[in-house]
């Protein structure tokens, strides 16, 4: 293999695999935003691999599987070098686009794990992922369930993704839990309240999604509903149309004066922010940005090496606490919704 220059790595959670960083986030590689380049999809893959990324993320939610079948080549060329993660729960139906069901029953995470396996070429899943939770369904059955597939060798660790702190200890009463899964970022912060703390107490590394605030803290789209094609998933998002758009457009003042301080870009600076989270809570802190440009992935490993001054933290810290709008239009089945 190619010698590489690489990130640095960290353990995901208590006897977890070995991880660049920084991780990739595929799901945009087959859909909610936009038409996609496939050859600079796959150009991607292999550049975050050159930069020491090895935890690649899907779901079979992604493009009804879709993007399952198309990390699949790539799985199958680099499956020694990567930590392959995917998750169930998330039901969609071709007949019905707008429809999401949360499956966590035994009978569907079985036949989900049997699915994940064959749209991806594999024999094992390394770390497979309660996508979203139905409380109606106890973390026994679930995450029982999950423990099986362990056992029976089809998937390495477990994780979990939009869980409250509570929710985490009791998971991991049942089966320890490697990673946790939420949305966390300069404009997303409510993991905060509850999940993160019981994270570090558990040793459970967090990975962030959507670290780059789906594009907007980059700068990339000021509004969605103007800036962004029918296709993109974004234009439906409260806080990203609107006067909420405009409101939050607003507070991005520090992030790119900060980025203009140390010669980077606004999402260097938001991916910084995110890294630091590890120093400041004690835990193991992994963000996937997600893109389908190689050149972004250099841009994006590269803000792990960016350490912000205290001052600078001072700066960005209310941001949160001021956007505009929710993440969803509907927030039901968020770990938000959940928490008391």
């Amino acid at each position: 293999m190619t010698e590489r220059t690489t990130i640095e790595r960290a353990e995901l959670g208590k006897g977890g695999p070995v991880v660049g960083v920084q991780g990739l986030g595929c799901m945009g590689m087959s859909e909610f935003y936009g038409d996609t380049d496939e050859a600079a999809a796959r150009a991607t893959l292999d550049a975050a691999l050159a930069a020491g990324v090895t935890l690649f993320d899907t779901a079979d939610a992604y493009g009804y599987g879709a993007n399952e079948e198309f990390l699949a080549p790539f799985v199958a060329a680099h499956r020694d070098e990567i930590t392959l993660a995917t998750k169930f729960a998330l039901e969609r139906r071709t007949d019905d686009p707008a429809y999401r069901g949360i499956r966590n029953d035994r009978a569907y995470v079985r036949r989900a794990v049997e699915d994940s396996l064959r749209r991806l070429g594999v024999d094992v899943i390394d770390l497979y992922y309660m996508h979203r939770r139905d409380p109606a369904v106890p973390f026994a059955e679930s995450v029982g369930a999950m423990a099986e597939l362990v056992r029976e060798g089809k998937v390495r660790h477990l994780g979990l993704s939009e869980v409250t702190g509570a929710e985490l200890r009791e998971a991991y009463a049942v089966h320890p839990i490697v990673a946790l899964q939420s949305e966390w970022s300069l404009f997303s912060r409510d993991v905060e309240r509850s999940a993160v703390g019981a994270a570090a107490e558990l040793g459970v590394a967090f990975v962030p999604y959507s670290p780059l605030g789906r594009g907007f803290l980059t700068g990339a789209f000021t509004d969605a509903a103007a800036d962004l094609s029918a296709a993109d998933f974004r234009r439906y998002q409260p806080r990203f149309t609107g006067d909420n758009a405009k409101a939050n457009a607003a507070l991005l003042d520090p992030v790119r004066e900060i980025a203009a301080a140390h010669g980077a870009s606004p999402a260097q600076i938001a991916l910084a922010w995110v890294q630091q989270r590890a120093a400041v809570h004690g835990l193991t802190v992994v963000p996937i940005p997600g893109t389908r440009k190689p050149e972004r992935v250099a841009e994006n490993t590269a803000a792990t090496r960016i350490t912000l001054t205290a001052q600078e933290l001072a700066l960005l810290e209310p941001i949160a606490g001021r956007v505009a709008g929710d993440r969803y239009p509907d927030m039901t089945f968020s770990s938000a919704a959940r928490e008391e």
